[in-house]
């Protein structure tokens, strides 16, 4: 197996994703840019050694998981299929590509069986909104999602990660500080996502793969959906408002019972001492954090829902989602 990526925020996690799952492979390579190379990672209790990603890194390699953004993504597919790899890809580059598999395991895991040689993990803001969402949906169909969402700086990288840590410290000491990885001031701040904005539409990109990506691994383009993604001073896990409208009458105690057993899930829903989903349960944890369970008021038809989720951008958002679908293939 080869981790492309391995010294990022994403890649660390992967490492630590195979250890902890006792993924059953005989070599792991590490694989990073030139900048990166020589560094010395532990795997197993053992050290293994960066080395730099090129063209003859993925000989005799049969999984292949990259995390070092759409770029990469797109000029090693072609090397690392063409020695026999699957690819499980973390970047955007093929997610909407209608030849390439987007799989959430707890989803739609029997999309696999399709891919060409390049399997994609969805965004991670994506998989934290729909985790909880799909056996709701294949009970009563959803017919219209509106998500929030409060995005951690780890969806922007380790860089974004010190950024928000040393703004932070700056901010609390009375001193200038310059801001050079994200738009905007991020300590006690909070920004819509810095992503590109259509100007046709007016949703920038992060709301716009919601959207898709969706629709794509439910496999249902009529739902209706709107999102809003915003950038919040929160080191790790994003959160997600969700308001979803269902085919049929729905009520509360109905999508608990569903929820109770969902995989990749867990309830956090007490009222009595008003605790419910946050970054601070979420972060590290595997699952997906579930609350705030209760009727949306504004749809009389009592077909609405709302609730608030919680989940760990760096794990079921990217890494643990990777190598889920890597068990798959196994």
């Amino acid at each position: 197996m080869a981790v492309v990526g391995a010294t990022g925020a994403v890649g660390v996690e992967l490492i630590r994703c195979l250890e902890e799952r006792r993924f059953p492979l005989s070599e792991l390579r590490l694989l990073a840019s030139s900048r990166s190379a020589g560094k010395t990672l532990r795997f197993r209790g053992e050290p293994l050694t960066v080395q730099e990603l090129g063209e003859d890194s993925f000989r005799g390699v049969d999984i292949a998981l990259f995390s070092a953004g759409s770029g990469i993504s797109k000029r090693f597919a072609p090397i690392a299929t063409g020695h026999g790899a699957v690819m499980v890809d973390n970047s955007s580059a093929f997610r909407m590509d209608p030849t390439v598999p987007l799989v959430v395991p707890e989803i739609n895991p029997e999309a696999i069986r399709a891919h060409r040689g390049i399997i994609a993990n969805p965004n991670c803001s994506t998989i934290i909104s729909i985790t909880p969402l799909w056996p709701i949906h294949r009970a009563n169909p959803i017919r219209r999602l509106i998500v929030a969402t409060y995005q951690a700086a780890s969806g922007a990288g380790a860089a974004a990660m010190e950024e928000l840590r040393e703004s932070t410290r700056a901010h609390l000491e009375g001193r200038p500080y310059e801001n050079k990885v994200l738009p905007h001031p991020y300590a006690f701040n909070l920004f819509s996502h810095n992503s590109r904005i259509d100007p046709e539409t007016g949703y920038n990109e992060e709301e716009t793969k919601v959207i898709r990506e969706t629709r794509k691994i439910f496999g249902d383009d009529r739902i209706l959906i709107s999102a809003t993604c915003v950038r919040v001073p929160v080191l790790r896990a994003h959160s997600v408002a969700i308001h979803f409208q269902c085919e049929r009458p729905i009520t509360p105690a109905e999508v608990r019972r569903m929820l109770e057993t969902a995989p990749g899930v867990k309830l956090v829903d007490d009222p009595e001492r008003n605790y419910f989903p946050m970054p601070k349960d979420a972060s590290g944890a595997d699952p997906i954090l579930v609350g705030r369970i209760r009727e949306d008021v504004s749809d009389p038809s009592g077909h609405s829902i709302a609730l608030f989720v919680a989940g760990d951008q760096l794990l079921k958002g990217a890494a643990l989602n990777a190598v889920q679908i890597a068990e798959l293939l196994d």
